[in-house]
């Protein structure tokens, strides 16, 4: 296969898996996404999913949130991974949503980025879900599985990234890092598949045989 036909394939291979493909972690709007999204590093999603209902009774708005204090917000998210950490960032964050920007989730990525815990990843999450401005999240799944397709050489995210960002449509950015990332975690998990194993592996590289080894995220 050329990576005109990988390509072509894989976005048909996952429109049929996951032709409608919801966003795994719960929110009503910007901001409570923001933190769903901040919560689920080195986090499940179904873990986020768990802990944060607890978490937005008692505060749902940054105005909201910087009234809490850090052990009230640990308390809510202490099963979290790195909870201690994101419970002062989370309070900060809405500090400074409300002090410099009228409590309203910014729709720049520097605006974003420039918040507590919030890096580039997170950042696009919120961008193209809760505002529709183009973004491909990468994680460390997309990465992986973008080697292993033969879409990226990239050593990093950020080539990751931008190899992708060039290989598919910008309209199909959205459903696309949703539908890697699920087929990452159903079908060619880290340890499950070696790059043979999976349909679209053995599909996209039918004659390979040794394991890939991917390039760290």
């Amino acid at each position: 296969m050329t990576i005109t036909e990988r390509v072509a394939y894989i976005a048909r291979k996952l429109d049929e898996l996951y032709p409608d493909i919801p966003i795994p972690l719960d929110h009503t709007d910007a901001f409570t996404l923001l933190i769903a999204v901040l919560l689920s590093a080195q986090c499940t999603d179904k873990r986020v999913n768990l802990v944060t209902p607890a978490l937005f009774a008692k505060a749902s708005t940054p105005q909201a949130m910087m009234k809490l204090s850090v052990e009230e917000i640990l308390e809510c998210i202490q099963t979290c991974g790195l909870a201690n950490s994101k419970a002062k960032n989370i309070k900060r964050l809405s500090e400074m949503l409300v002090e410099h920007h009228g409590g309203i989730v910014p729709q720049t990525f520097e605006e974003l980025e420039k918040l507590p815990g919030v890096g580039h990843k997170t950042a696009s999450v919120v961008m193209i879900h809760a505002f529709k401005i183009p973004a491909f999240p990468v994680d460390t799944h997309i990465h992986r599985l973008s080697q292993r397709w033969g879409l990226t050489k990239g050593k990093n995210v950020v080539q990751t990234e931008t190899d992708l960002k060039k290989l598919f449509p910008e309209e199909e950015w959205e459903k696309l890092h949703l539908q890697i990332i699920t087929y990452g975690r159903e079908y060619c998990t880290a340890r499950g598949c070696d790059g043979t194993k999976c349909e679209i592996c053995r599909t996209c590289f039918p004659n390979r045989k040794q394991p890939f080894v991917a390039n760290k995220a």
